[in-house]
């Protein structure tokens, strides 16, 4: 975090979402004190107060199995539970912030075609969590210069709230640079073979979006690098580590197809 940051002695309370994803709905808080999951939370809140959480859905359903699976294996190599959220926007994305917190849009599960592209997006976003990519990203940004928070301090908002802001912000401006996003890639594909979902799953997500809608696009994919240098990156990564990944059908029609409830979301949002 900026010293600057530091300086102001920014520590507020949050709340740490609990480690079980109940039936069809969403995980449950508790407080901590970490400044990662204050992060975190911060984000949670702008998210829940501009209505985008999705309490209860059978999307959980859906979400439940993978989430858990990807959580077994990548808990090890973070220091905060990992948590899934689905949240409701009209672009197809999922992103992940400081203190483990995953989020997936409704949209993305009619989007995807199969399990293991979900599962691939999902392995993804978590490996941004893993190398603290949004943190990483505050840091070198630095875009609140003191004057200007000082001002916006004196005109209400905390400073919790002002970041959450900025990372939202982020989130949702192609914000990774190239070499950040290949990473996750590599990352999210080593995580996914170790969960038993074929993480060819990302590179056939990669392909189907070639010829969709732009507007449809989902943000993971627009962004840096582009889709062929991204293919060709995991491609050789599986290549160079046969013992992993020869096990894994490269074919889509091996896949699990994905087949959710229409509307699953948009009807248990709270007005």
């Amino acid at each position: 975090m900026p010293n600057y940051l530091k300086s102001k002695g920014w520590a507020v309370p949050c709340l740490l979402l609990v480690s079980t994803l109940c039936a069809a709905q969403a995980p449950l808080p508790e407080p901590v004190t970490d400044q990662e999951t204050e992060l975190g939370q911060a984000v949670y809140n702008q998210l829940k107060e501009k209505g985008e959480i999705v309490e209860s859905s059978p999307l959980y359903d859906t979400l439940r199995p993978i989430a858990e699976a990807i959580s077994k294996e990548a808990q090890p190599r973070y220091n905060h539970p990992f948590k899934f959220f689905v949240v409701h926007e009209t672009q197809p994305n999922a992103f992940a912030t400081p203190g483990g917190n995953v989020y997936v849009v409704d949209s993305l599960f009619y989007f995807v075609k199969n399990t293991e592209q979900l599962a691939g997006t999902l392995c993804h976003e978590v490996s941004h969590t893993i190398h603290r990519d949004a943190v990483h990203r505050l840091k070198e940004q630095q875009r609140i210069e003191r004057r200007e928070l000082g001002a916006a301090l004196l005109l209400g908002p905390s400073l919790a709230q002002m970041i959450a802001i900025q990372m939202l912000g982020d989130l949702h401006s192609l914000a990774y640079s190239r070499d950040v996003e290949s990473k996750a890639d590599v990352t999210g594909s080593d995580v996914c073979a170790a969960t038993g979902y074929n993480p060819w799953g990302l590179v056939w997500l990669f392909d189907e979006f070639q010829n969709a809608d732009t507007k449809q696009i989902p943000q993971l994919l627009s962004d840096h690098p582009a889709n062929g240098d991204r293919i060709k990156t995991l491609r050789q990564h599986f290549r160079d580590h046969p013992s992993v990944f020869a096990k894994f059908d490269s074919k889509p029609e091996s896949a699990t197809p994905l087949v959710v409830p229409k509307n699953a979301a948009e009807q248990f949002l709270k007005p």
